[in-house]
């Protein structure tokens, strides 16, 4: 189960949510350069290109997590910042969350990998229709700490990903994302390459309501024991 602290219209509420599904947008830029840059991020690493721009890969909704804490396999995995739409009872709601990724993984196959890591989500949520009409004003960035310094991973408005409308209606299965799903919606691409950390901040900033998202959590390595 899922607790988000939602914002609108000036009020404040709390909710639970136990998701019954996981949608993960991948290859949701706008720009085609940005779409080659990241499909060219991933060839570095050995992963395949897409079978298609956008893709959807389904991924199981008990790998969302909250915690400050994420265990992982080995060393091969890292995380990348993701507005997060969570469809309500009362409609859609903007978070924010982590692709974290097994790198090794998505080399053998990228929905194999979505599914080997948990997929990190912030508390807070901001009702989408209120920030729709600036959506192209959300920045999005994140901070890696690597080698013990903390360091700029990733920045850059949301003009750079598809809007949450023209996701959903690209979607397979239609353009209504129904009571209980979350869908990703898509990254941008790491400063410096992709790159695990220790540690993973991720922040989604209104400068147009003044307002900001954040969620940070640790990475865990476990041994690789054969």
């Amino acid at each position: 189960m899922l607790t988000f602290h939602r914002e609108a219209a000036g009020r404040r509420d709390v909710i639970a949510l136990t998701p019954n599904s996981l949608v993960i947008a991948g290859w949701a830029g706008r720009d085609e350069a940005a779409i080659r840059h990241h499909i060219e991020e991933l060839a570095a690493i050995g992963v395949p290109p897409p079978s298609s721009v956008p893709v959807y890969y389904r991924a199981a909704a008990a790998t969302l997590t909250q915690s400050p804490r994420l265990e992982v396999l080995g060393p091969d995995s890292s995380g990348e910042a993701e507005p997060v739409i969570v469809s309500l009872a009362d409609g859609l709601w903007l978070g924010l969350g982590s692709d974290h990724t097994d790198r090794k993984a998505e080399t053998i196959g990228i929905a194999l990998s979505k599914q080997l890591c948990g997929k990190p989500v912030g508390t807070g949520l901001w009702r989408l229709d209120e920030v729709a009409p600036h959506w192209d004003d959300l920045i999005l960035r994140s901070y890696a700490t690597i080698d013990g310094a903390r360091l700029l991973y990733q920045e850059g408005r949301l003009t750079a990903l598809r809007t949450p409308g023209d996701l959903m209606a690209r979607r397979p299965g239609g353009p209504d994302l129904p009571p209980g799903m979350v869908m990703f919606g898509g990254t941008l691409g790491a400063i410096g390459g992709i790159r695990p950390a220790t540690r993973f901040e991720m922040e989604l900033e209104d400068p147009v309501l003044k307002r900001r998202l954040a969620h940070t959590y640790d990475i865990a390595v476990l041994p690789v024991v054969a």
